[in-house]
C-alpha cells in the first residue's frame, strides 16, 4: 500500500475532499475558525487547532467525518454523543453521511474546547 503525503495546507486538505464530506468539513471549520482564535494546522494528515495545546481535530475518512476534542470527555454534557477513551480526555464525534449537527452545536463545542484549554492547559503535558 503507498502512502499519500500529507495535504501541505488547510486549503490543500480542503481541495481534496469531495461531496457530502466537503460540505461537513466546511461547516465545522468555519465554527471552529469563528469560535477562538485557533491556530490550524495539519497534524497528522488531518485539521487540527491549537489553543495551549491540541484542542480539536477534523478528520475526513471514505466513510465518515471525525469531529474530535482532546478534552472532549468534559464536554459529554453539552455533546453526548462523544465517543473514545484512550490517551488524555479525547472523544471524538463520529458523522456519517445523514448525520445532523448544526453549525451552532459545532461552534459552541469549539468554544468549550478553547475555554478549557485555556483554564486548564496544553492537555497533552503532563500537570
Amino acid at each position: 500500500m503507498r502512502r499519500t503525503p500529507p495535504p501541505a495546507s488547510p486549503d490543500a486538505y480542503m481541495k481534496s475532499l469531495r461531496g457530502w464530506r466537503r460540505e461537513r468539513v466546511e461547516m465545522l471549520r468555519a465554527a471552529v475558525l469563528k469560535s477562538a482564535p485557533h491556530e490550524e494546522k495539519i497534524k497528522w494528515g488531518h485539521l487540527v487547532y491549537f489553543l495551549n495545546g491540541p484542542a480539536i481535530l477534523i478528520r475526513a475518512e471514505d466513510e465518515r467525518v471525525l469531529f474530535g476534542f482532546w478534552r472532549g470527555k468534559r464536554m459529554l454534557d453539552i455533546e453526548p454523543r462523544l465517543k473514545g477513551g484512550g490517551k488524555y480526555e479525547l472523544r471524538t464525534l463520529d458523522l456519517r453521511e445523514g448525520d445532523k449537527i448544526s453549525a451552532a452545536q459545532a461552534s459552541r463545542l469549539a468554544k468549550e474546547a478553547a475555554l478549557l484549554n485555556k483554564r486548564f492547559g496544553d492537555p497533552t503535558k503532563k500537570s
